[in-house]
């Protein structure tokens, strides 16, 4: 039985049986609640973050952040560090191992590495999480002029950033009509993330093989991605690059393509004779 104690007020604590069965909405709130924290924390590292930062990260409120830092601290995944909270031994251990199965940051590092020597731009490994994309990591470039949209541990939907545009568009049809069907990217992006904007793009990135954002997130601030398959063939992850808009004007951007598709390849092949047997 697993139990999450969860403190209620001052000399109150409230154990939850986690075996026992409970409402459907309620029980999706709080995983989403507790996985919203996590990823609060996670982002912060390895400097803490305060109750009050992780509450405004989240969009919680102060007490209900409290609650669950305290009870997932409790729970060994979370750790006091003088008046912040920093990542847990639990999350080590569940991490290690689950790394074993989706951490190709080894291999894909110097894939990445050659990217930016090649290019001179910012290179990036991102992948995807469910609706989202993540970068796992970033090696810069010699050209001196840089775009920094993009981070460690930065989380951005399926469909936007040069990443998310590359997944997207080489999912199976079936499933990239479903996202699109339920994804309202255009209220918090922008009308150039509405649906049919992003149809057309999703086309053209299948057409070239490789995503062009052209300063949708950041004026100026152009990104093409490709994607990773995995060794079932489904895109995984996401290699990119970013840069400022003249760097990657129409003659170049080609050329940056067939780099970017080059490696996503040979990764992709490496990921595979990995899985096979």
């Amino acid at each position: 039985m697993f139990v999450l104690n969860v403190e209620c007020g001052p000399g109150m604590v409230h154990y939850v049986d986690m075996d026992a069965p409970l409402e459907p909405r309620a029980g999706t709130q709080v995983v989403a609640r507790v996985g919203a924290v996590l990823r609060a924390v996670s982002a912060h590292a390895p400097a803490p973050i305060s109750t009050s930062e992780v509450a405004a990260a989240t969009r919680l409120t102060r007490p209900t952040a409290h609650r669950l830092l305290s009870a997932l601290a409790t729970e060994g995944f979370l750790d006091r560090d003088g008046a912040g909270w920093v990542t847990g031994p639990e999350l080590y251990l569940m991490g290690s191992i689950a790394a074993e199965r989706y951490d190709i940051a080894e291999l894909a590092r110097e894939h990445v590495r050659e990217l930016a020597r090649l290019t001179g731009e910012s290179a990036f490994l991102s992948a995807r999480r469910g609706d989202e994309t993540v970068c796992l990591l970033r090696e810069e470039g010699s050209f001196p002029i840089r775009s920094f949209v993009l981070h460690e541990g930065i989380r951005f939907p399926l469909g936007v950033a040069s990443a998310g545009l590359a997944i997207l568009a080489f999912l199976p049809q079936e499933e990239r009509d479903e996202y699109l069907g339920r994804a309202r990217l255009d209220g918090e992006w922008g009308a150039s993330h509405s649906v049919s904007e992003l149809v057309e793009r999703l086309e053209r990135t299948r057409a070239a093989g490789y995503s062009v954002n052209p300063g949708l997130l950041v004026e100026g601030s152009w990104g093409m991605g490709a994607a990773v398959f995995d060794e079932r063939g489904r895109p995984a992850w996401a290699l990119s690059l970013t840069g400022i808009e003249s760097r990657f004007r129409d003659d170049r951007r080609r050329e940056l393509g067939r780099a970017l598709l080059q490696h996503a390849h040979a990764l992709s092949q490496q990921l595979g004779r990995r899985g096979s047997p």
